[in-house]
């Protein structure tokens, strides 16, 4: 059989920053017809790399080969006509605008006068919607009203509507359930067939050998190499990336027999009827599909939404939470499930994003001091392995698993005795996954107990003692860490199974 020619050939491509160089001479080649996976730690260059092919971002040396042309990709408006298209890790979607609107933004059929032609649109829009499986869905809906999910799946139709050539794909499951997975796995699968090539940018190493042919790694800008997917294995991409074997830990849990946080009967807008205990020590896991209602707990408990009904207790006591000010006070830290839109000031320095929920630390005679700042943040960059240039480095220059430790550098500073993290590795690498889930455990083994939430169930096995499981804003399971397994919990959350129902025995 004939060897394919490469489509898309990457040759010694740098791009530097201030004081970072992002890319150092990076070469690799992606065939026609080919899921071609990219893998490395935030920070690795990913990004930056997959900028540099959309035209945002231009290389200070090395060159770009398309069909063995060399080409020049000037804006995203070139590449867009080069047939080359991405699906952002963070959305670029427009929320006032409608479904139709945003997959053809910039990209609207025309009538013979130059105006849209909105039946075209519109009909052009619910055929992608289709094709998605999401017909659930009207092409006049507003964006905004949306769930994450949906939206993450209308940007891939965004995508699709240009009929790329190379499609790039940054982290695209990563806020979307298992079901629209598959659909957009089935998608994948049949744009090979048509000779479309796909970058394949994920974290999430089942869904690589899932549905990747190649892998290309890369570590601190550099390239590592590029191997046939059936010719590594998961361990041998993880110490390429992170340069070390990381090390598998005997699980021991640190929960005492006194509650730190009780629901009774908690009622809100997305679920009904919670109740459960939090231990001292432990880390009490939170499961179930997008929607369930995890996060919405979490959110009436720390008083961002309105409490319908049911009660609060801390230590044994009622507490009446209207504010996260007021949860502040009392011991609640929170990381939320969005750490850009809801949890970093973006704009701002390392070292404010840090000291920002507890400033007392850092005011001498009722001033703040930027010496005790600067004391703080040098600390805790230390402390959790912060990749940065300092504490004067605006926050969103950092990667987004830098980021992350940011929020957990400010939540430790304050202290707090209940700690209840949303998503905590979301679109985060193997390297810094560990460092923080060594974190949460050591944070547990000081007696702070934790509610874990989490999409990714290896997560959930991995950290918790126990395992709460939601379906449809109600709790389904209670599992111990010896009974629990991937598939229990999904049948739980599912709905396929309810602990708590009445079976016909039963009665």
């Amino acid at each position: 059989m004939a060897t394919r020619k490469p489509r898309l050939q990457i040759n010694e491509i740098t791009k530097v920053f201030p004081g970072v160089i992002a890319l150092e001479r990076v070469s690799f080649n992606v065939l026609p017809g080919e899921v071609h996976a990219i893998c490395g730690e935030n920070g690795a260059g990913k990004s930056t790399l997959m900028k540099v092919l959309t035209g945002n971002l231009q290389p200070e040396e090395g060159h770009i080969l398309l069909d063995g042309k060399r080409i020049d990709i000037d804006n995203q408006l070139a590449a867009r006509k080069l047939g080359i298209s991405i699906v952002y890790q963070e959305r670029s979607l427009v929320n006032d605008l409608n479904v139709a609107e945003n997959i053809f933004a910039g990209n609207q059929p025309v009538g013979f006068l130059g105006l849209i032609n909105r039946k075209k649109l519109y009909a052009d829009t619910e055929a992608i919607l289709q094709q998605l499986s999401l017909n659930n869905i009207h092409s006049k809906t507003k964006v905004g009203n949306l769930t994450p999910a949906l939206q993450q799946m209308i940007e891939i139709a965004k995508a699709l509507s240009q009929q790329p050539n190379i499609l790039i794909l940054d982290e695209p499951t990563a806020a979307i359930t298992e079901i629209e997975t598959k659909v957009l796995f089935n998608i994948i699968r049949a744009l090979k067939k048509k000779g479309v090539s796909i970058i394949y940018i994920s974290h999430r190493m089942a869904e690589i050998f899932d549905i990747a042919d190649r892998v290309t790694i890369l570590k601190d800008g550099k390239y590592q190499g590029t191997s046939n997917i059936e010719e590594i294995n998961v361990d041998q991409i993880i110490k390429k990336m992170v340069g070390r074997e990381l090390q598998k830990k005997d699980y021991h849990s640190f929960a005492k027999e006194t509650f730190s946080l009780e629901l009774k009967h908690l009622s809100g807008s997305a679920f009904n009827n919670i109740s459960f205990q939090l231990k001292k020590g432990e880390i009490l896991g939170l499961a179930g599909l997008v929607g369930a209602g995890r996060t919405e707990i979490a959110r009436v408990i720390i008083g961002a939404d309105q409490r319908y009904s049911g009660e609060v207790f801390l230590q044994g006591k009622k507490v009446d939470i209207q504010h996260p000010a007021d949860a502040l006070q009392l011991g609640l830290g929170y990381l939320p499930e969005h750490r850009k839109e809801q949890g970093l000031f973006l704009e701002q320095s390392v070292g404010n994003n840090i000291v920002v929920s507890n400033l007392k630390s850092t005011a001498k005679k009722g001033f703040i001091n930027n010496s005790s700042i600067e004391e703080i943040t040098s600390n805790y960059i230390a402390k959790l392995n912060i990749k940065t240039t300092g504490s004067t480095q605006r926050a969103v220059n950092l990667s987004g698993g830098n980021q992350q430790k940011l929020i957990l550098a400010r939540w430790l500073l304050c202290e707090p005795n209940i700690f209840i993290v949303d998503e905590p590795t979301h679109g985060i690498d193997v390297g810094a996954k560990a460092e923080i889930y060594d974190l949460l455990k050591s944070l547990a083994e000081r007696g702070m107990s934790i509610l874990l939430i989490s999409s990714e169930l290896p997560e959930i096995l991995t950290l918790s003692d126990r395992i709460l499981v939601l379906h449809n804003g109600s709790i389904t399971a209670e599992l111990n860490k010896a009974q629990a397994t991937e598939e229990e919990i999904m049948h739980y959350a599912s709905g396929t199974k309810n602990m708590f129902e009445k079976t016909v025995e039963d009665n």
